[in-house]
Parts: C-alpha cells; structure tokens; sequence
C-alpha cells in the first residue's frame, strides 16, 4: 500500500515530516517573481510561473533529506488553469526527485464524482481507449463527512494503484471543537467516531506495515487528541498539521508515533517556506534556509520520539 513507500522514506530519511508547499507571492524571493513577471507580465501565468519556480528550489533543497512533500490545491487553483498546471508540474516534479506527493485537496462527493475526483488525483483517466494520469499523487487528503458512500469509491484505487487517503479526523484549527468534539448517543466524540471509521474503512487496504491506506489528519494542537486516537487507531497512520506557524511543537507532536517512532508524518508549510524570511537571509538563499528548518525541524521530533524502527 502507499503508506508503505511512505513509511520506508520516513524511516531511511530518519525523519518523520513533510514539507507543505503551500506558496503565496508573498512568500516568494523578488527576483523569482521579477524573472516570471518579465517573461509573462503580472498575470495568471506570470505569478504561476514564479510558484513553480520557488517549489522547484525548494525540493531541489528537501528532497534527500525530507520524506514527502504536501502541495495545497487551493494555493494552485486561485490561478486558473496555469495555477493547476503547476499543481501538475510541482507533483511531477517532486516525484522525479525521489518525494512522496500527498495533494492536500480535501475531496467530498459521492458516487461518480468521487470516482472521477479519485481517478483525477490518484489514479488514471480514460480517453478513448487510452489510460493516462492527471496529476498522479500519491495521496490525497479527504473530508469523510459524507460517510462510506464518499470514501468508497476511493478505496479501489487505492488498492490497485498504490495509493493512499488521509481523512479529516480532528483537524488543527481552534473552532474544529464546535462539531468534531460533540458527543454522540453512544458516548463517543465525533472525531473518536471518525477515527474508528478509518479503521473499518482501511481493512480491505492493509499494508505490510500494519498501516492501512486510509489514514487520518490529526492535528498538533490537539496533543490529547492526538495520543488517544494513536492508542486507539493501531493501523490508522496520521498526517499531522499544525506544527510550527500554528503553534504546535515536538511535544506536542510525539503522542501521534507509535512505540517503533512510526505511525504519523508532521507537516510544516510556513515553516519551511519563509524560513528564509525568518532568518533574515538573502532572498538567493531561500531554498537553503528552507534545509536548514527542515533539519532542525527533524532534529527536533526526532529528539523526542528516538529512532524511527
């Protein structure tokens, strides 16, 4: 199962994170925008072309040290079509370099248009006799509050292509309470219920890791949370978002792993991205501020939870 080539990228790299290339033209060195801007104009096309080009230097900077990267639909999509052929060239892009692609979209339909959202970000797309791949993640993030009937359709290609889902469980924002922490009639919290769903829905995608293809977001700033789903979802691997920019740390983090080190991968996207910014570097000298966050952002989990087995 996908989770598989995850978890062994995870575990050469040593390090259990993912880099969410989440990009704003304000987060972007002048000079890569001026370059686009002068071939393009300031269009569509120009800002698009100038965030294909951040991410480029980015994984260029990542790709030996961090496991996976998380591209974020809505940040490609805000620029029309030459936004989503960007989406398209980052996942490419990333995959030649050896990276784990998780698309971070959010999916939620039923029936035939949750098979084509499926067969668009994961899988393959028929066309006269002929099969290609859109955009070709490896995962994709999905919201499973419609039930089984849209994450269903998902499953088969999970299974068939090697690939993998991450379900919105307890997500990291401050108002996720307002219904996931809700109590239902047989006690559980809405979240806890989602959780077991995963469980249930991953049993026809098991991966020789004992982690399904169907796993979970959790978030950092959840720590509780976070430790009570790991104990009670054994083969749910978790995406974790909320560290860094949000306010979640290493501590805060370390109740997601398993006693291996394993089980979850820690998502940092400003992070990562405007570490530059952070340092007060030369905008030249992004892409390596951006390593040097990364490294320390390993080191740090790492420092806590020990040796990913």
């Amino acid at each position: 199962m996908s989770f598989d080539r995850l978890i062994k990228n995870i575990r050469e790299k040593q390090n259990p994170t993912v880099a969410g290339l989440d990009p704003k033209l304000d987060y972007i060195p002048g000079y890569i925008k001026e370059a686009a801007y002068e071939k393009y104009g300031k269009t569509l096309e120009g800002a698009a072309q100038a965030l294909f080009e951040f991410n480029k230097g980015l994984i260029d900077a990542l790709c030996d040290i961090v496991p996976a990267v998380k591209p974020q639909a809505a940040y490609y999509e805000m620029y029309g079509w030459y936004g989503v052929r960007t989406l398209e060239k980052t996942i490419s892009y990333a995959k030649e370099k050896g990276m784990f692609v998780i698309t971070d979209g959010k999916r939620n339909d039923i029936g035939t248009t949750m098979q084509a959202y499926a067969k668009a970000h994961l899988g393959t797309t028929e066309i006269e006799g002929e099969t290609v791949s859109a955009f070709g993640a490896d995962a994709l993030t999905v919201n499973g509050y419609l039930g089984t009937d849209g994450v269903k359709p998902l499953l088969e290609i999970c299974k068939n292509d090697d690939k993998g889902i991450f379900v919105l469980v307890k997500t990291s924002n401050p108002s996720s309470g307002e219904l996931q922490d809700r109590i239902l009639d047989d006690g559980n919290t809405v979240y806890r219920t989602m959780g077991n769903m995963c469980e249930s829905w991953g049993e026809s995608v098991m991966g020789e890791s004992g982690y399904s293809g169907v796993g979970a977001v959790v978030g950092a700033t959840y720590p509780e949370q976070l430790g009570e789903l790991r104990k009670a979802l054994p083969h749910t691997f978790f995406l974790v978002p909320g560290y860094g920019a949000q306010g979640g740390g290493a501590k805060d983090v370390a109740p997601a792993f398993d006693e291996n080190g394993a089980g979850a991968v820690i998502n940092s996207s400003r992070g990562i991205m405007c570490a530059w910014q952070k340092e007060g570097c030369e905008p030249t000298e992004y892409a390596a501020a951006a390593r040097r966050e990364a490294i320390r952002m390993r080191d740090e989990i790492t420092g806590f939870i020990g040796e990913i087995k």
